[in-house]
């Protein structure tokens, strides 16, 4: 495929390792060079929308702290002075080389909410295909814990999923994805190319090898997971490698491809990974739960529900026995459902269509992340 005559959407994730010098400020250097091959890759036609890393480890020192902060108000204090310094290197690196930069703040809540979320979606393609290139983060300053996306790696992914990316670039510092952590194992061996993730991988990934970084392998194997159920292909390499964000494109790159193996539609995509289920429904013992999907389950199938939530609420699906089995949409509030009366049947309607469910096979992860 030619790029500049059939572009490709790159979604590029940045850690904070990637991006800040040894003492935990921003690396001036480590930025021209990224800068310089997102510049690359827009000379040639691709469409580049980064999430960047680098707030609190750019913000903490002018904060007057010596060390990253572990405090809650201290990390969004910092957050606040660096996410600033951040967007002015961007907007300064890119528009040297001709491009505008913009800055897209986002909450666990904006994702969450499913008009935000197609709001979120609808400015992303604008800037993009209007040749900006869109500098993605959490907004640090203002989310609490508990509304986290838990760190950037998955953000990247639902960010790719959100402007239906053609290619997630995860880049970090490590070479990519091995069967063993290399850091312990001397025989350890990178994996180049990954159509599954198994539990032997799951098994393999390791904790964060950074000090200013928040996530470690698993998070980028969750990350992946995401990509590969949403259609994307993903690559996981070490930043800072001469022309790595090209060859990466080219799939010549040193690292690790995940081939996609999934495709939700941005509905899927929106229940499974970003929705927030509000309560859960429980299946009879005789439900046939290989059947869910293909055919209505209609209240007679539900034996006890949990929480409250009302019409057009996410719940999550269990078995009889507790087991999550997906996600959907229910056309029933939790007390019409618990006031259900099998003898009169007058509820006839499906409790989730076929196409507001996701299954956890036809996601390929536990969804709801």
């Amino acid at each position: 495929m030619n790029p500049a005559t059939d572009t490709k959407r790159v979604v590029i994730k940045i850690g904070s390792s990637s991006l800040t010098s040894s003492h935990g400020e921003i690396s001036r250097r480590k930025l021209e060079r990224l800068v310089d091959e997102v510049a690359q890759l827009k000379d040639l036609g691709y469409e580049v929308l980064l999430v960047s890393s680098g707030a609190v480890a750019a913000g903490y020192r002018k904060l007057g702290c010596l060390n990253r902060p572990t405090s809650l108000p201290e990390k969004q204090a910092a957050a606040s002075i660096g996410q600033g310094l951040l967007m002015e290197a961007y907007s300064e690196l890119l528009l040297s080389h001709g491009y505008v930069a913009s800055q897209i703040l986002i909450t666990r809540e904006d994702f969450s909410d499913e008009n935000r979320y197609n709001n979120a979606r609808n400015t992303a393609n604008v800037l993009l295909e209007r040749g900006i290139v869109p500098i993605v983060n959490e907004n640090d300053t203002v989310t609490v814990n508990r509304l986290k996306f838990g760190d950037n790696d998955t953000l990247s992914a639902k960010v790719a999923g959100l402007v239906d990316a053609d290619m997630l670039l995860i880049m970090s510092d490590i070479d990519g994805l091995y069967d063993a952590d290399p850091r312990k194992d001397p025989d350890a061996t990178l994996l180049r190319k990954v159509e599954e993730i198994t539990p032997a991988i799951e098994a393999a990934a390791g904790d964060s090898g950074s000090a200013v970084g928040t996530g470690g392998m698993k998070s980028k194997i969750d990350a992946v997971k995401i990509a590969m159920a949403s259609g994307i292909p993903a690559f996981l390499g070490k930043a800072g490698v001469p022309d790595i964000l090209l060859q990466a494109v080219e799939k010549q790159a040193l690292g690790t491809y995940f081939e996609s193996n999934g495709n939700l539609n941005h509905k899927k995509q929106w229940i499974a990974f970003n929705s927030g289920p509000e309560g859960e429904v429980i299946l009879s013992e005789n439900a046939d739960i290989s059947m869910l999907g293909k055919k209505r389950l209609l209240p007679s199938s539900i034996s006890k529900v949990k929480g409250y939530f009302q019409e057009g609420s996410v719940v999550r699906i269990l078995d009889f026995e507790g087991n999550r089995i997906g996600l959907g949409v229910v056309n029933y509030s939790s007390e019409q459902l618990r006031e259900y009366d099998q003898s009169e049947n007058k509820y006839t309607e499906e409790v989730v269509k076929h196409d507001d469910l996701v299954c956890h096979l036809e996601a390929s992860i536990p969804v709801g992340i």
